[in-house]
C-alpha cells in the first residue's frame, strides 16, 4: 500500500503539471491496484482519485483565470475608484523618421468602480489625452458627445456608460462587479512617444457634480484615484426620482413612449428649439438602432428612403414570418427622417400630430414661438430577445442637419421623468407618458474653412473693400493647381461684389495694378460660400456713426423668414435703428443686434442662374449707431466691424483685417444737417424682392 500511496501522489502531481502524462499513470495505477484490491474497491478509489484531481485542477484553473488585484488605494477607497490601463501599441504605416510624427496603434482600458455605500448614477469619466489619440472604438461606453469614428480626442474627452449608465453598490449586489463597475475599452492611434515611454493620459477625473478627484496616481502603466463627495460642493436639491433630471441645451429632443405592447411599441419624437440664434430649415433627422429595431409606421414626418429588404434578410424576417414587409415603412439601421410639408398638417394617415408639418423649418423663439417645435409619432417593432413590454431602448448617435444652420453636436439619451402631454380629447387631464428619454444637442463653433457663410469689410474712408477670406468656406471640390487656397484674399473694388467670384479676376487684377497692390503669380481661390454678407461703414460722427448691411445669396435655393444676428466687442449698446429690416436686441445674448425681413420683404430670393453673369438675391437695410456709452470708440481701427456674424444661426468667417485709413486722410466729421439727409434717403432703399 505504500507504493499505491506513492502511485496516488506522483499522479497528483502529474495531473497538476499536465494532463497528457497522467494517461500513462491512470493506466499504470489500474494495473497495479488490481492485484491487491477488489474490483469494486479499484473502481472507486480510481473515481475518488479523479474527482480530486478534478478539484485540484479546477483549483489551480480558476486561480489562474483571477482578475488583476485592484492597488491598495482601491481596496482602501470609500467613493468611486477610477483607472486608466495602458496595455500596448503597434508601430503603424507609415514608418517615418520624425519620432513626433510617427502614429502608434494602442488599446488600453479605462474602468469606474463604486466602492461607496450609494449608487453612482449618471457616471462621467473624463480622461486629458495629451498625444493627439484618435479614438476607433470604444467598448463598454460611449463618449459623451457621440462622436462618429474615427474621433479626435487629443485634447481630452468624456465618457458616459452605454447600457449601463448607473453603478450600483457592492451592498446592494454582494459585490457582482458586472454592476458596481464599468470597464472601458478603448482602441486607437496615437503619435510622438517612443517606447519605452508609456504614453500615459495628462490625467483622469469624474466630471459628475459633487464629486472631488485627487491628483492620481501613476504607476508605470496605470493612473488611478480615488473620488469622493465634495463635502463643499453646492447642489441643488432635485425631487426624489429614479430618473435623472432633464438638461438645457440649444436644441432638445426627447423620445416618448405613449404605447408599449410585447413586440412594439408607439412613440413621439419632439425637438425643441431653445437657443436665441438656433434654426434648422428643411431638418434631416438620423440615429442609429442598436438592437435590430425597424419602423413599421410613421406620422408627422417620413423617412427617406422606404426600405423594407434590411428586415427581410435580417433576423426581423426570421421572427416575423408571416408579417407583410411591403407595408413596413423603414429597416435601415440609420433611417433618414423629413418634416411634411404644411399642406399635410391635415391629412389624416400622415398628420395631424400636434406641432408637425412645417416643412422642415424650427425657428427661434425670438421668431416665431409657434414655429420653435417640430414632432412626429412612429410605431416600432422590436426582435427577441426585447420581446417584453419593458425591453424598451431608444436609439443612439442622434444627428440633425438643415440647408444653411448651425451644426449641432448632440449627446446620448437620457432617461428622465416621463414626459406630460395635454390630453387629446380637450379634456382638462393631463396625460403621462409610459418612459421618456432626452437628446441634448449643443451648437458647436465650425472650424476653420467649414462655416457656409463669410463677410466682407468696407467703409467710406477706403475705396477698397476687404473680401471674404479665401477658401472661407472650404476649399475641398476646387481644383488647387488653378489658384492658390492659402494666398490671402485680393482687395476688391465696390462693385466687384455683385459678381459671382468667376468673374472677379479680371477686375481684381485691373484694381490691384491701378493701387499697386501685389499681384500673386497664383490667384488666390474663391471663398465658395453659398451667402456673402457685406458690412460697409457709411458715416462716423461725434454723436454717432452708421453702416449699411448687405446679404448676397449665391443658392439657387431661398431662403423665406431669413434672418442675421450681429455682435460688437466695444459697441454692444449702441445700435439705434434699422430703417429696411425689422430689428431688436436680445440683451441676454450680449446686446446681440437681431435683424430679419419684414412682413412681404422675408424673403432672400435665389440665384438668378439665367442671367450672365449671375444675378445673386440681395436684401440690405442702413443700420445706425450712437456713441453715448461708447465715446471712445475708434471706428476706422476696428470698433465698427462686428465681431461675429449669424446668418439663420450659421456663424459666418470674417476678415483677419480691416479697411485701412489713410494717415494723411483727414477724419471725416459728417454733421447734423448730412446725417438727416442720409437717413432720409435710407427710408427710399427698397430691398430686392
Amino acid at each position: 500500500m505504500h507504493f499505491t500511496s506513492f502511485l496516488y501522489r506522483t499522479l497528483l502531481l502529474t495531473l497538476y503539471i499536465t494532463p497528457s502524462i497522467s494517461l500513462f499513470f491512470f493506466h499504470l495505477m489500474a494495473n497495479t491496484l488490481s492485484p491487491y484490491l477488489s474490483p469494486s474497491l479499484s473502481v472507486a478509489a480510481i473515481v475518488v482519485l479523479l474527482v480530486s484531481c478534478g478539484i485540484l485542477i479546477q483549483e489551480c484553473e480558476g486561480q489562474g483565470q483571477q482578475a488583476k488585484a485592484l492597488p491598495p488605494a482601491g481596496e482602501t477607497c470609500n467613493g468611486i475608484f477610477i483607472s486608466y490601463d495602458f496595455l500596448k501599441r503597434t508601430k503603424e504605416y507609415p514608418h517615418v523618421k520624425n519620432v513626433t510624427a510617427q502614429s502608434w496603434a494602442f488599446s488600453s482600458t479605462a474602468s469606474v468602480l463604486n466602492t461607496g455605500k450609494e449608487v453612482f448614477k449618471a457616471w462621467k469619466l473624463f480622461i486629458e489625452f495629451q498625444h493627439d489619440e484618435i479614438l476607433v472604438s470604444v467598448g463598454g461606453g460611449n463618449i459623451e458627445e457621440a462622436t462618429e469614428f474615427p474621433a479626435s480626442v487629443g485634447n481630452g474627452t468624456t465618457f458616459v456608460g452605454a447600457s449601463q449608465p448607473d453603478l450600483d453598490s457592492a451592498i446592494n449586489t454582494a459585490q457582482d462587479l458586472s454592476q458596481i463597475q464599468a470597464v472601458i475599452d478603448l482602441t486607437g492611434t496615437q503619435f510622438g512617444v517612443k517606447p519605452p515611454t508609456v504614453p500615459m493620459p495628462k490625467t483622469i477625473k469624474l466630471v459628475n457634480d459633487g464629486y472631488k478627484c485627487p491628483k492620481p496616481t501613476t504607476h508605470k502603466s496605470s493612473m488611478y484615484a480615488c473620488c469622493k463627495k465634495d463635502p463643499k460642493a453646492k447642489i441643488a436639491v432635485a425631487k426624489k426620482t429614479k430618473f435623472l433630471a432633464r438638461q438645457k441645451g440649444d436644441l432638445l429632443i426627447s423620445y416618448d413612449v405613449t404605447q408599449v405592447y410585447d413586440d412594439n411599441y408607439l412613440v413621439q419624437v419632439l425637438m425643441e428649439n431653445e437657443h436665441f440664434l438656433g434654426r434648422l430649415d428643411h431638418w434631416n433627422l438620423t440615429w442609429e438602432w442598436t438592437r435590430g429595431e425597424f419602423i413599421y409606421s410613421m406620422k408627422g414626418a417620413f423617412t427617406r428612403e422606404i426600405e423594407s429588404l434590411g428586415c427581410i434578410n435580417g433576423e426581423a424576417g426570421k421572427y416575423y414570418a408571416g408579417l407583410d414587409f411591403s407595408k413596413v415603412l423603414n429597416c435601415q439601421k440609420n433611417p433618414i427622417v423629413s418634416d411634411l410639408p404644411s399642406e399635410k398638417y391635415n391629412d389624416s394617415e400622415l398628420g395631424k400630430i400636434p406641432n408637425c408639418c412645417k416643412d422642415g423649418n424650427l425657428l427661434p423663439i425670438i421668431m416665431d414661438p409657434s414655429k420653435s417645435k417640430s414632432a412626429f409619432t412612429m410605431q416600432v417593432y422590436k426582435i427577441p430577445p426585447d420581446l417584453n413590454k419593458t425591453a424598451i431602448y431608444p436609439p443612439e448617435k442622434w444627428q440633425i442637419t438643415g440647408i444653411l444652420n448651425p451644426h449641432y453636436k448632440c449627446g446620448l439619451p437620457r432617461r428622465v421623468e416621463p414626459a406630460r402631454f395635454p390630453d387629446s380629447r380637450g379634456l382638462e387631464a393631463t396625460v403621462i407618458a409610459i418612459s421618456s428619454w432626452q437628446i441634448v444637442c449643443n451648437i458647436t463653433k465650425p472650424t476653420k474653412r467649414s462655416t457656409r457663410c463669410c463677410v466682407s469689410f468696407s467703409s467710406y474712408y477706403n475705396d477698397s473693400v476687404v473680401p471674404c477670406n479665401t477658401c472661407a468656406c472650404g476649399c475641398d471640390s476646387v481644383n488647387t493647381k488653378k489658384c492658390n487656397p492659402n494666398s490671402p484674399a485680393m482687395l476688391l473694388p465696390a462693385e466687384a461684389l455683385l459678381l459671382p467670384f468667376e468673374n472677379r479676376s479680371a477686375k481684381t487684377v485691373a484694381w490691384a495694378k491701378m493701387k499697386h497692390f501685389t499681384i500673386p503669380k497664383r490667384l488666390p481661390c474663391a471663398d465658395n460660400c453659398e451667402v456673402s454678407i457685406n458690412w460697409h461703414v457709411v458715416s462716423d460722427y461725434k454723436g454717432g456713426w452708421s453702416a449699411r448691411i448687405t446679404m448676397f445669396n449665391w443658392m439657387t435655393t431661398q431662403f423665406e423668414n431669413w434672418f442675421t444676428a450681429l455682435q460688437f466687442k466695444k459697441t454692444p449698446r449702441g445700435y439705434q435703428a434699422a430703417y429696411s429690416f425689422n430689428a431688436t436686441t436680445i440683451p441676454k445674448l450680449n446686446h446681440t443686434i437681431f435683424l430679419q425681413g419684414f412682413i412681404g420683404a422675408n424673403y432672400l430670393i435665389a440665384l438668378d442662374n439665367k442671367s450672365n453673369p449671375h444675378v445673386p438675391g440681395k436684401q440690405q437695410s442702413v443700420i445706425s449707431f450712437t456713441k453715448k456709452y461708447s465715446p471712445n470708440i475708434k471706428i476706422a481701427k476696428g470698433d465698427g466691424f462686428p465681431s461675429k456674424v449669424f446668418f439663420n444661426g450659421e456663424e459666418c468667417s470674417l476678415p483677419t483685417r480691416f479697411p485701412v485709413k489713410s494717415g494723411n486722410q483727414p477724419n471725416v466729421v459728417v454733421d447734423l444737417a448730412y446725417q438727416l439727409l442720409f437717413f432720409a434717403l435710407a427710408f427710399t432703399i427698397t430691398p430686392v424682392l
